[in-house]
């Protein structure tokens, strides 16, 4: 069962890839665009959707390769750069006329911070409520630049943000695809995230497609975290932004967090005390908190 508040609404195409798109809510309402990582599909919304359908226009999609936007493309087909483009074709598709707001999570999130700091996404783009994704390029640049002008603190943070990225190697080498493959039901995922977040999530936020959705998320890992990208353009956006801190990810220290500091014009952070999965164990909590953000800046 999928979210009471998302249905098929059709299919983006990009190029080889069919983008899966669900939409609900209100459609007089202001339209919010949610964007899901890895292993997920457009179900992790299914908490958040419930709770805004009275008041917003919902619109969720599968990201390239997972769930229902299945896709055959190699490492090549998930840069940045293309997710970044689906992104805003879907907010293209669904809204050609006016803004939409996003809201985004893990791989979602990094995908958005591409979006939005692309030329002129601010008028594309109403705000971003991000949560537990960095944008990689900023995180790129803080690293530089801490390690050019050293000091303890400052080495201190870039170390423990890798002690927290720790688990990037085993997801990018060949051990990857059969291990997820053996332990990714959604039963025993579901039963992993309740232990390690105190609460498990409902069963709708998973599919059962999601031992392969997770295998095939890893090209995402891949394709942006196995090649050096050494861009100084493309980093700065207009677009206001809301950053969920959820102080109890182990992935994502608060360091990589304000690397966005001197790149954005509005940032605000918020510190919840959740865990990484807080958009399906407390869909509740996020619900309120880009509710409010998309109401601070509301379209014209």
């Amino acid at each position: 069962m999928t979210s009471q508040q998302l249905f098929r609404r059709g299919s983006v195409h990009r190029g080889r890839t069919d983008l899966a798109v669900f939409e609900g809510g209100d459609p007089d309402g202001p339209t919010l665009v949610m964007v899901h990582g890895w292993p997920d599909t457009h179900r992790m919304w299914h908490g958040v959707a419930d709770l805004l359908a009275d008041t917003h226009r919902l619109v969720a999609y599968d990201t390239r390769g997972q769930g229902e936007s299945v896709s055959a493309q190699p490492d090549d087909g998930f840069t940045l750069d293309v997710l970044g483009s689906d992104l805003l074709a879907v907010v293209d598709s669904v809204s050609p006329d006016r803004p939409v707001h996003l809201l985004a999570h893990d791989w979602g999130s990094v995908q958005a911070w591409e979006a939005v700091c692309r030329p002129g996404a601010e008028q594309r783009i109403a705000s971003f409520t991000s949560m537990s994704g960095p944008h990689l390029g900023h995180v790129a640049e803080w690293v530089r630049g801490t390690l050019s002008r050293p000091s303890a603190r400052g080495v201190g943070e870039v170390l423990g943000q890798a002690l927290s990225s720790s688990y990037v190697p085993f997801l990018v080498s060949p051990l990857a695809p059969p291990v997820l493959r053996a332990v990714g039901g959604p039963r025993g995922w579901r039963r992993l995230l309740g232990a390690v977040e105190s609460r498990p999530p409902a069963p709708e936020a998973y599919a059962d497609s999601l031992a392969d959705d997770m295998v095939s998320g890893l090209r995402y890992y891949r394709a942006n975290l196995l090649r050096r990208h050494d861009r100084r353009s493309g980093l700065r956006t207009k677009v206001p932004v809301l950053q969920l801190a959820l102080t109890r990810d182990p992935a994502i220290r608060p360091a990589a967090l304000a690397a966005s500091d001197p790149w954005t014009e509005s940032l605000e952070r918020r510190a919840l005390p959740l865990g990484h999965w807080a958009p399906v164990t407390h869909s509740a909590v996020v619900a309120d908190q880009v509710a409010g953000f998309v109401r601070e800046h509301p379209v014209g």
